[in-house]
């Protein structure tokens, strides 16, 4: 914190009206103070489709909460960020800006801004009962609600409803975060993907994807050679890489050989000489310390060619540990159907994953050690639901997985978000709070430097200027996420 008495705070919220319309807020500017000096001077008006005032706003480059002189937003952008405060009217070095009431958003001192979420790794697929099938109702809302408004849906089992969620949501259609797309996994992660693709058809297909709007590609279960081509054809379309990769055991790909190759990101484990090509890569991750030299080897690879490491970290903890951390602080059963409800009530504990679990506090345990070092880390959720946990609540999870393992709270939401947004390459509209980005941003209650679960206390997000009630949002998709009845289980 910086720039104000923490023990001043005091305050009483006016929550306004939080939907935003197109009616212009006008501000007027009478005089301004020049090196202390009053120089008269009249200027056009400044309009506003609406001010969030009050409260406290993340600086990003400074890692600290400042005081809120208000939000101007425009065109779902930020327009200002001394727009006023005082609900209605404000005097800052004698501008004067007055504000229809119904266009306000007025914040307590309890409350705070934070840039909205980017989840490198997320997930709209759920494994209810059969099959992993995309689910595009209640999953997008989740996501929002929870102030994630950037997904990279990192490997779809169904591009082309994908493509459909992401172009209603981009027509204002349906409410979602900025939804970018994968296409289909490369490698044999997808159905059907043959391991005799000629180069041609690998490249045809990276086209065929670009040109349909995919923000970038996910790679798992691929070969070298397959990984090879995909890097260099979705280069040549500005388009980034990803991948899940292994050790190099039967013809997988190594994640330090891909670094050579070229890769952009990494999901999951660093790989190198800590992981030998002679067992799969999870039978040597519960091994790996960071004063290992094969680890302080792969970590430097990772920092000299500027590889982004997506960590996951939370997304083995699910299935192999009983920690805390992966408590509730709010239902997230209750979004599922009734009929999902009772299903998942009525099924046998199943014998916790040890090999996971050890997984987990491996990565927990070395996280920081890389991060110390001067990798760049991004958040990633990477958990597919089976009618407990749900991935957009995981966001706030794998912030408090980043504290816990040692990194700095301001660090944390800085992976969160500004990480994020570069690492995708969008990060000149997103990923901060600034004048000219997109106006996506979440409110929440309780300084989140001083706790970092505070996260999870979400009142408000925001998405193209957009303002909306977390709690509203989760009631319209309440019970609504899988099978009505047996009738039409089959289809999960």
């Amino acid at each position: 914190m910086i720039g104000f008495d923490r023990e001043s705070r005091c305050g009483k919220w006016f929550p306004g009206v939080v939907a935003l319309g197109s009616l212009a807020v006008i501000a007027m500017l009478d005089s301004m103070l020049v090196f202390g000096q009053s120089t008269p001077e009249r200027a056009q008006p400044v309009a506003y489709d609406s001010v969030v005032i009050g409260g406290w706003v993340f600086d990003t480059a400074a890692g600290s909460f400042r005081r809120n002189q208000g939000i101007g937003i425009v065109d779902g952008r930020f327009e200002s960020l001394d727009a006023g405060s005082n609900k209605g009217r404000i005097t800052r070095h004698q501008v004067v800006v007055s504000v229809p009431e119904d266009r306000i958003t007025q914040l307590d001192d309890s409350q705070f801004i934070l840039p909205g979420l980017v989840d490198c790794h997320a997930h709209y697929n759920v494994k209810l009962f059969k099959r992993r099938r995309e689910e595009y109702r209640v999953m997008p809302v989740v996501y929002l609600a929870n102030g994630t408004t950037v997904t990279f849906s990192c490997g779809e089992f169904d591009p082309e409803t994908m493509e459909a969620l992401r172009k209603r949501i981009e027509r204002g259609e349906q409410i979602g975060p900025k939804l970018i797309n994968s296409g289909p996994y490369f490698g044999r992660a997808r159905p059907g993907w043959r391991r005799d693709k000629e180069e041609s058809e690998i490249r045809a297909e990276v086209d065929h994807w670009a040109a349909r709007g995919v923000g970038g590609f996910k790679a798992k279960q691929i070969a070298p050679r397959e990984l090879a081509i995909l890097i260099d054809q979705a280069h040549q379309h500005g388009l980034t890489v990803t991948g899940h990769l292994d050790s190099g055991f039967r013809d997988s790909v190594n994640p330090r050989d891909a670094i050579d190759m070229g890769i952009d990101r990494v999901e999951h484990f660093l790989g190198g000489d800590a992981m030998p090509s002679t067992k799969p890569a999870y039978d040597s991750l519960g091994g790996i310390t960071a004063d290992l030299p094969e680890y302080r080897s792969i970590v430097r690879k990772f920092i000299e060619r500027g590889t982004v490491f997506d960590a996951t970290l939370t997304a083995y903890g699910y299935f192999g540990y009983e920690g805390e951390e992966f408590g509730y602080w709010f239902d997230e059963r209750s979004l599922f159907t009734p009929y999902v409800q009772a299903d998942v009530k009525g099924r046998e504990k199943e014998k916790a994953n040890e090999q996971f679990a050890t997984i987990y506090h491996a990565k927990i345990a070395t996280i920081a050690s890389f991060h110390e070092a001067g990798g760049t880390i991004t958040l990633g959720t990477d958990h597919v639901s089976d009618g407990n946990h749900l991935p957009g609540f995981g966001a706030h999870r794998e912030l408090d997985a980043f504290v816990r393992a040692g990194i700095p709270v301001a660090d944390a939401i800085r992976i969160g978000t500004i990480n994020g947004a570069r690492a995708l390459r969008i990060d000149r509209d997103y990923g901060s709070i600034e004048k000219g980005k997109v106006a996506d941003f979440f409110i929440v209650e309780g300084d989140p430097l001083e706790n970092i679960r505070n996260t999870r206390n979400v009142r408000f997000v925001s998405t193209a200027g957009r303002l909306h009630r977390s709690a509203e949002l989760l009631q319209t998709v309440a019970g609504q996420l899988g099978p009505a009845s047996e009738v039409d289980r089959d289809e999960w």
